[in-house]
């Protein structure tokens, strides 16, 4: 008989997958016996309660001699049960029941399971010794059942193999075990919350559904490296967080590192992030405090355990040779997962495939917009036409949608054309300083070589642009490939090869030029628009370039 045969017990049809959803209660509490009832179960109900802690206790005191869909259903809607293993437990066909349908849903559901050892040994529950052992043979003399009895000594054997908490540890102290109990439920709960995603996560389902086949999860004898990248505000980390949500429970161990780019320049660098991996996969701190040695330490402690990693925002190679620099560190059946602007760093850790992460097309555009904008799926009807224009502004980036659709909500249609005015001329801040963040990680030259194109050399043939970079000295066959890794640009085709940019990408670069001498166009080395042209060449005291004419005259003739 397999385990699943032998701890079914009033199975019902919901789903393997856990879902919070359907978790209606943090905390199934199963028990037995008036010897607990009031003193330690009480006690230990009311802190969990004051911690906030949503607890299923049965205080039905009549018991019959089957258990009600009613406390399956209970059972099955709880995502922890802790199992109170007093003396007198196994006296009880009803908890013994109650135990095999916790037993399934921890097996089934990946429900978690906490077993209390409450002045009994492990050993006891194990083989049915001592005091409890003489309940359960109680039981037995009662029932002559013996097919049930095997059953019921599986699932005491299984309960008492698990790692739980033996009050003896304590020293019969009840307060002090108690916190224990508190501690480690809601460190379990915090670690089961899932991921914020979006509020209003248009076009997500399509893309995680693209991923999962990338990942192939139902295959445990291999381990696979995928990497997602995109420009800054596509979605990268939003998509992350929900397939994390939607698989982490598939594995022993899951780690979501957000913010790598971030967090190795603090303090510590590196440092940190190890020590939250190792801790988050072993549910234990060890306290690292030096990179290298943490290296080691992740291969020798995680390397038999299947887990998923998710390493958010990298953009330098050492971050992945540090965290998770080679497929041995991990177990057979594990899930590395990289999000990244730079192409270039997945090419050169060799990951087994890699996802783009695209704009959202027009009709999802409006739809996320609208959201934002009116708490609507739709513009309002006077306002469709102006939500249409800054949609096509904003090109599909949901983050500048996000910010758009919340900058302009509850505005009139004067304030909004006001609004698009100055957007198109002025990027909004908080759209600017996130797409920055790529074109700041560019070498000098490379960074000339994006703002001319964002100046003059947008839907221009390669061939042409390539020629003038090599003019000038700047290396273009380099730096063009870095621009593309870094998705800042992309090389279309239409009869020849065309350099393409986001329009949005366009106004960072412009507004990146603008900020050099917001009032003093001759101070820049690059103009856009015609007054600050011809302001320049009008004042006779302004010395202009070369560079600067070529750029200028091809871009407005």
């Amino acid at each position: 008989m397999t385990s699943s045969m032998a701890f079914q017990l009033g199975a019902s049809s919901s789903s393997s997958s856990p879902s919070i959803s359907l978790w209606n209660y943090d905390e199934f509490l199963s028990f037995r016996g008036e010897d607990v009832r009031y003193n330690f179960i009480s006690h230990l109900n009311h802190a969990l309660r004051q911690s906030g802690i949503k607890t299923y206790i049965d205080n039905n005191l009549e018991r019959g001699e089957e258990i009600s869909p009613a406390l399956f259903k209970a059972i099955e809607e709880s995502q922890i049960s802790i199992i109170v293993l007093s003396k007198n437990y196994a006296e009880s066909r009803w908890y013994l029941d109650e135990l095999l349908k916790i037993l399934d849903c921890k097996e089934r559901m990946q429900q978690i399971l906490l077993p209390i050892f409450y002045h009994v040994d492990p050993s006891e529950v194990r083989h049915q010794k001592g005091i409890f052992g003489e309940s359960f043979n109680k039981l037995g003399d009662k029932l002559k059942d013996n097919a049930k009895m095997l059953i019921w000594k599986k699932a005491l054997k299984t309960v008492a193999d698990l790692s739980g908490l033996p009050l003896a540890n304590f020293r019969d102290d009840e307060s002090e075990f108690i916190q224990k109990i508190i501690m480690w439920v809601n460190q379990k709960i915090v670690k089961r919350m899932p991921l914020r995603v979006a509020k209003h996560p248009i076009g997500i389902e399509s893309r995680i559904r693209d991923i999962h086949q990338h990942l192939s999860i139902e295959r445990n004898d291999i381990i696979r490296v995928l990497g997602i990248f995109g420009t800054g505000g596509i979605g990268k980390t939003t998509i992350a967080n929900d397939i994390y949500n939607q698989i982490s429970s598939q594995f022993e161990g899951s780690c979501f590192l957000r913010n790598i780019r971030e967090t190795s320049k603090q303090v510590g660098g590196l440092i940190q992030p190890q020590n939250t991996l190792l801790s988050e996969i072993l549910g234990t701190k060890l306290d690292i405090n030096d990179v290298d040695r943490g290296v080691s330490v992740i291969w020798h402690r995680l390397q038999s355990k299947r887990i998923l990693l998710i390493l958010d925002d990298v953009d330098e190679m050492v971050q992945l040779e540090k965290l998770a620099g080679d497929r041995a560190w991990f177990g057979s059946g594990s899930r590395v997962i990289i999000t990244t602007r730079d192409q270039h760093i997945l090419d050169k850790s060799k990951v087994d495939s890699k996802y783009e992460v695209m704009t959202l097309e027009d009709n999802e555009a409006l739809q996320l917009f609208s959201l934002y904008a009116f708490d609507e799926k739709e513009p309002l009807k006077d306002y469709i036409e102006l939500s249409k224009q800054v949609t096509k502004h904003a090109q599909g980036l949901p983050l500048a949608l996000i910010v758009l659709g919340s900058d302009l909500k509850g505005r009139n249609i004067d304030q909004w054309k006001s609004a698009l005015d100055k957007y198109r001329k002025n990027p909004h801040r908080k759209i600017q300083s996130v797409l920055q963040i790529s074109y700041d990680s560019l070498e000098v030259s490379e960074k000339d070589m994006f703002l001319d194109i964002a100046f003059f050399f947008k839907e221009e043939p390669l061939a042409k642009i390539m020629e003038i970079f090599d003019s000038y000295g700047f290396y273009p066959a380099h730096g063009i490939q870095r621009l593309m890794e870094k998705c800042l640009i992309t090389v279309g085709w239409s009869g020849d090869e065309y350099v393409w940019m986001h329009d949005l990408l366009q106004d960072m670069g412009r507004e990146i030029e603008r900020e050099k001498s917001s009032k003093d166009p001759s101070k820049r080395n690059r103009l856009c628009f015609h007054e600050d042209v011809r302001e320049v060449l009008e004042d006779d005291t302004v010395r202009v370039t070369k560079k600067f004419l070529d750029f200028t005259f091809t871009s407005f003739l």
